[in-house]
Parts: C-alpha cells; sequence; structure tokens
C-alpha cells in the first residue's frame, strides 16, 4: 500500500475482490493522476465498493462506513464509466481468457438473447415502449455473449417493439 492511503481494515464481503482478480483488473484500471491531490484510499477498496453497490442494489449514500467515503467511490465511478473503463476491461479479461482456452482473441460468432421487463409506475411513459406479444409496457433488455457465454455487450432499448400476428 502506498504511504497516505487510508484503508480500514474490515471483515471481507462475498463482493469483494480475490487477490488473483485485483491481480487480472488493476493494470487495466486508467493511471493515477500524478498532477494533483494524491489519492487518499486505495483503488481496490475503492473497486470493492463499487462492486458492492453494483451487487447489492444498494445506493451510492448506503455504502457501509468501512469502505471510503460514498462521494469518492462515485466520483470514480462516473469517471471510469465516461472512459469506457468498464468496457474495455471486460473486453481485455474476455480475450486473455479465450487465449486461455486456446482460441482466438476475437469471437467470430455471438448468441442474442432479450427480456421485456415491466416498468416500475414510477417511470415516466415517455421512457417506457410497449411488448405486444407479452403485454408489458417497460424496457426491454438485449445481451449478446460469445458461444462460451462470455459477455461482449448488453443494450437496454425503451422503443415500442413490434411483434408478428
Amino acid at each position: 500500500m502506498c504511504a497516505g492511503w487510508v484503508d480500514v481494515s474490515r471483515a471481507e464481503l462475498p463482493s469483494d475482490l480475490t487477490d488473483e482478480q485485483w491481480a487480472l483488473i488493476e493494470p487495466l484500471l486508467p493511471a493515477q493522476n500524478r498532477g494533483g491531490r494524491p489519492e487518499k484510499h486505495s483503488r481496490r477498496s475503492t473497486i470493492d465498493a463499487i462492486l458492492y453497490v453494483v451487487r447489492t442494489g444498494w445506493s451510492w449514500r448506503q455504502l457501509p462506513a468501512d469502505f471510503p467515503p460514498w462521494q469518492t467511490v462515485y466520483w470514480y465511478f462516473t469517471r471510469w464509466e465516461d472512459a469506457k473503463v468498464t468496457e474495455t476491461t471486460l473486453a481485455s479479461l474476455r480475450e486473455q481468457l479465450r487465449v486461455q482456452q486456446g482460441r482466438s482473441p476475437q469471437p467470430s460468432a455471438g448468441i442474442i438473447d432479450s427480456q421485456a421487463v415491466k416498468g416500475a409506475d414510477t417511470v415516466g411513459r415517455e421512457s417506457r415502449g410497449f411488448e405486444a406479444a407479452k403485454r408489458i409496457n417497460g424496457r426491454k433488455r438485449f445481451i449478446v455473449t460469445d458461444t462460451s457465454g462470455l459477455l461482449i455487450v448488453v443494450a437496454v432499448s425503451d422503443q415500442p417493439t413490434r411483434s408478428s400476428p
């Protein structure tokens, strides 16, 4: 751990990265900002906090106190999402795994699936579509995976869908 970082020891959570996972992800993160204020919290604890929010569905403000402050975690999350860090990390890890399996780094075939999801009453009608076949007013989620089930892309549509008669 670098000097100046405050990393409160805490009980390990199921959402935390293992040492092996961290070793794969750490080199894929953007370089630290060298011109400004030094980072106060370790990047690993920040990633663990992001994974905690993603996996539990809790709000940023509900992060347990033994993680970095929620404002810090959210700041990194938004910056990294804007920089497409998650997207490039997943692509890199997928390529590494495919090569490890003796396959080409880039998939040549994919599998697509979709799911209509009912919109909550609190979601405005202008941001929901209508799935006529299932009579669902909501959104449609699409995923594309390679033939091994490794994620390639996720898309959510609020456009109305048409079903065949």
